[in-house]
């Protein structure tokens, strides 16, 4: 009887990280499974650069999604639970249990966190002991800027989210958002703004405990926009570690 092969997952969640932590993951196991859990809430910008990191990595990404809900909104309207102690509800049911219907129990499982966020990749552990799991980008030392940085030199345009000044490419209006960043959204996606404060009376839930967001003031709260790297003399520099994906 042959012995069973484990398999390594990468969960690739449309950033620049996670794609780069697959691209390490790959230099390695060329074997290893890309999968994406699919949240139409993202800008639909994501999809793009998915396929260019597909280009880039030369491997087919696979897409999962919920079989419950279509969407956040309606995980939101359905169950009258937006953001709290327990964490954000649509992250639960649109990515966690897609993740644990698709997991085998001894999958090496592969997360894109960066250097800066040791603390998240210790509470993954904490609250998911079951996991075998592995953050090569705090393995190999890279920085959210190093993500970029890569992307960008392999050719690859990034998430129009980043562009517009956010620090993820989640989804447009995120329950975990604070007062500076729904003020952002309220001029870049006005009418998702909108939805979610009608949202909030609805169900009597406010994303920012003391205030609804109509009660929001324009200007209220702090949002530093992303500052991305620029290309200059050293575009490039990474060609010889990421080799063969450039396009064009």
């Amino acid at each position: 009887m042959s012995e069973r092969v484990h398999r390594t997952v990468v969960w690739f969640s449309a950033g620049a990280p996670s794609a780069v932590a697959a691209k390490l993951t790959l230099d390695e196991n060329p074997d290893a499974i890309i999968a994406r859990c699919l949240v139409v809430n993202e800008h639909q910008d994501n999809d793009r650069f998915a396929a260019h990191v597909e280009q880039w990595l030369k491997v087919n990404i696979v897409n999962l999604r919920s079989s419950k809900y279509a969407d956040c909104w309606e995980v939101w309207e359905k169950r009258r639970y937006l953001n709290g102690v327990h964490g954000a509800l649509c992250t639960i049911e649109m990515k966690k249990k897609v993740r644990q219907d698709f997991e085998e129990f001894d999958d090496v499982q592969i997360f894109g966190y960066t250097s800066e966020e040791k603390h998240r990749a210790q509470r993954f552990i904490e609250n998911n002991p079951e996991v075998n799991v592995r953050f090569p980008l705090i393995e190999c030392g890279y920085t959210k800027q190093d993500c970029y940085k890569v992307i960008q030199d392999a050719g690859i345009e990034l998430p129009v989210m980043y562009r517009l000044g956010y620090h993820n490419a989640n989804c447009i209006g995120c329950v975990r958002g604070g007062a500076g960043y729904w003020n952002k959204i309220r001029v870049d996606f006005p009418e998702i703004y909108e939805r979610m404060a009608r949202l909030e009376e609805s169900i009597g839930w406010t994303l920012l405990g003391s205030k609804f967001l109509r009660e929001l003031q324009p200007g209220e709260g702090r949002h530093e926009d992303l500052e991305l790297p620029e290309c200059g003399l050293f575009c490039g520099q990474n060609d010889s570690v990421f080799d063969g994906g450039r396009r064009g």
